[in-house]
């Protein structure tokens, strides 16, 4: 499993960063566009959708959105009221990993938990597209918010397989550990630090330290939520896109609660 997680990642991660770095904004949007549709894709399934008509109905509404939301976004204050709804809903599912199993009864609902599916996908798609197109630098800061949730699950998973005791939340995921999250925040700072050589911050590096420290941890919370999802629906990956690392949504979940907070962030530091 080890061996195929890293051939998958050592072959997909220089297509991802390439396609960032050199795609237009719109090939960008088009492109991520079709990713997070496999993830609503299979989102859909977590959602009690088995039917393929049903799992297609879900994602045209999820594409259908998308569009809305791309050509809508110069709307005075749309995209800012967007990502603020994000921050309420994972504020949301917080509560709810918190409190699995007492507390997550109506996530038991399927169309609950696709109406979630919105929720989850539709700001963090939205989050990447407007980094993306933020100025110069924007597919630079695109990579370093990818590096960043992807170094700091490479982390966790290192540093909790060597340190791991204390589980972090066993009723929802019990392989992941505090000593794991630690170890994820540490290389991802690192990789923070190393990116401001090449990046300048907005504001202050106290400022973006704290604004990389928090990005870290609500990706943490995107990992666990899918992990709640999928033991509610009772099943073991939501899909089998990539060998060594489930499906799709299984590699997106971690920024799609990451996205919405690190780019207000960069909004609020200036």
């Amino acid at each position: 499993m080890l061996k195929q997680r890293v051939l998958t990642a050592l072959l997909l991660a220089p297509l991802a960063l390439w396609g960032i770095w050199l795609s237009p904004a719109a090939v960008f949007a088009a492109i991520l566009g079709l990713i997070f549709l496999m993830g609503a894709w299979e989102w859909a399934g977590l959602s009690g959708l088995e039917r393929k008509l049903s799992r297609l109905v879900y994602v045209l509404v999820m594409a259908g959105l998308m569009l809305a939301l791309y050509w809508g976004r110069e709307i005075h204050n749309l995209v800012l009221m967007i990502w603020v709804l994000a921050l309420m809903w994972w504020t949301m599912a917080l509560m709810a990993v918190l409190t699995h199993p007492s507390g997550t009864a109506i996530w038991r609902s399927g169309p609950a938990r696709g109406l979630a599916g919105l929720f989850v996908l539709l700001p963090a798609w939205l989050a990447m597209v407007e980094l993306h197109s933020h100025g110069e630098h924007g597919p630079g800061w695109v990579i370093l918010l990818v590096m960043l949730v992807w170094s700091a699950d490479t982390g966790a998973y290192f540093a909790g397989k060597r340190f791991g005791q204390h589980k972090l939340a066993p009723c929802v995921s019990p392989g992941k550990t505090w000593e794991g999250a630690v170890g994820g925040m540490l290389l991802a700072l690192l990789i923070a630090l190393a990116g401001t050589y090449w990046l300048s911050p907005p504001a202050g590096m106290v400022s973006f330290v704290l604004l990389v420290l928090a990005t870290i941890m609500i990706s943490i919370l995107g990992d666990l939520l899918e992990s709640l999802f999928k033991r509610i629906a009772d099943i073991k990956d939501s899909g089998g896109l990539l060998p060594g690392h489930g499906g799709m949504l299984d590699r997106i979940d971690s920024l799609t609660a990451a996205a919405p907070l690190f780019v207000l962030g960069m909004i609020w530091l200036g």
